[in-house]
């Protein structure tokens, strides 16, 4: 797996005590292991949960994914970033990754499914049901961005990482993660615009 992750400036000798952790965790530390995850777990879980939503019935499998992905890319762990950001992009890939396949298996399995039914949308009120609303179109909008572009939008506006962030994480110049935003927001747009009901649901004036 490749090394994604913030570098960390070189201001002391001593470098943050979560990437020395890192580090040791790197080495085959299993108490350094049991501790890092301990600090990042509850974070990457947060992640995985903004993307799929929190009672998506894939959440637990993609939070394992995650962590597994993130544990075993600590062997090329270098030490010379912050291991959080390097398991913020394993946490959006991951997350993004499972939402597609479900998506795809539920269109294999039943293409009638009622959106309304399901557990996001089940009664409760006005505002907090239009909120769930507006977060689950969002994340089908995402669904069908190319991965790339799904992954940086989501960062930014899902996550609020900076474009510095965004490009450092995913080791990319600054200016291919603007064009990436652009070129995604241009294709939400035409698709918001060409869908009155999710316009409505968007709050979005055609």
């Amino acid at each position: 797996m490749e090394d994604r992750c913030v570098r960390v400036p070189a201001v002391t000798d001593e470098p943050p005590p979560l990437v020395e952790l890192a580090r040791e965790a790197a080495r085959g530390d299993s108490a350094a292991m049991s501790r890092l995850l301990r600090t990042i777990a509850p974070k990457l879980v947060a992640i995985v949960r903004a993307i799929l939503g929190a009672s998506h019935p894939d959440v637990d499998d993609a939070v394992q994914q995650t962590l597994i992905g993130f544990v075993q890319g600590l062997g090329a762990f270098r030490g010379d970033c912050d291991p959080t950001g390097y398991g913020r992009v394993i946490a959006v890939r991951t997350a993004m990754h499972v939402r597609r396949r479900a998506k795809a298996r539920e269109t294999r399995s039943d293409d009638t499914v009622d959106t309304d039914a399901m557990p996001e949308t089940r009664p409760s009120p006005r505002d907090a049901l239009y909120a769930r609303r507006r977060k689950e179109a969002i994340r089908e909008l995402l669904e069908a961005l190319p991965p790339e572009q799904g992954e940086a939008f989501a960062m930014r506006v899902v996550l609020g990482c900076s474009l510095e962030e965004i490009a450092t994480q995913c080791e990319v110049p600054l200016n291919t993660v603007r064009s990436r935003l652009r070129i995604a927001k241009e294709r939400l747009r035409a698709r918001i615009e060409s869908d009155p009901a999710l316009c409505e649901t968007l709050g979005v004036q055609r």
